[in-house]
């Protein structure tokens, strides 16, 4: 298939489907712990959707990862059709061409769902990154596009910065309802954890329905899904 293009799909099922885009740094800065916790908590989070009987046929993963190059590891898929990654590092951080990839990866799963009459939650794309993106990226209309897309309701957008992130480019990038958040050190596990109770959360509720997330969700204000 084309980049992108799922016209060869067919639906594992009816169930209604919430996407998750993770779009993870792998540049050099992310070289020995960060990494490793970051795996770990990959991990965990597959564990917990694979032991889901709801999460697991609802919830689709995609991968994308960044350094000087943006790659999609994973296209959008259920944990019963996929197994989570190892990722390893090097290069820089074209962190803004790997937010526009997200973007597309959603507005191309929206169109095949509809095709398939497969209903679906508002899709989430998370951001982790513990750098700043390469000199040339285009922050600010990365950040007007994103806020024009979330104030639409296209898709949640979630960034996290590891420590030692540039927060201020973070919350330029940021949507009105969901604020950038630092991560404790490499507490990566933790995050997917919390990341991985929120997508039972939120597929077990009414399309139109406010919800709050799970614990520790202080940094988040509820919204409508």
């Amino acid at each position: 298939m084309a980049k992108n293009d799922f016209s060869a799909e067919a639906p594992v099922n009816y169930e209604q489907k919430c996407l998750f885009v993770l779009v993870l740094d792998i540049s050099s800065s992310m070289q020995g712990t960060p990494i490793a916790e970051l795996n770990r908590g990959l991990q965990s989070f597959y564990k917990e959707v694979e032991g889901d009987p709801t999460a697991s046929q609802r919830l689709e993963v995609s991968l994308i990862t960044f350094n000087h190059i943006v790659t999609t590891v994973q296209e959008p898929a259920l944990v019963e059709n996929f197994k989570m990654p190892t990722l390893t590092v090097f290069g820089s951080t074209a962190m803004v061409d790997a937010v526009h990839e997200a973007i597309a990866k959603v507005a191309a799963r929206k169109a095949w769902y509809k095709s398939e009459h497969q209903l679906y939650y508002r899709p989430w794309i998370i951001l982790m990154t513990d750098g700043e993106p390469d000199s040339g990226q285009d922050v600010v209309g990365l950040a007007s596009t994103i806020k024009a897309d979330t104030a639409a309701k296209k898709y949640a957008f979630l960034p996290i910065g590891v420590e030692g992130a540039n927060m201020a480019i973070l919350n330029q990038i940021a949507s009105s309802d969901i604020p950038a958040m630092s991560l404790k050190g490499t507490n990566f596990n933790a995050f997917f954890l919390w990341l991985s109770a929120s997508a039972q959360t939120i597929i077990n509720e009414e399309e139109g329905q406010t919800v709050t997330l799970a614990d520790p969700s202080d940094w988040m204000n509820a919204f409508t899904i």
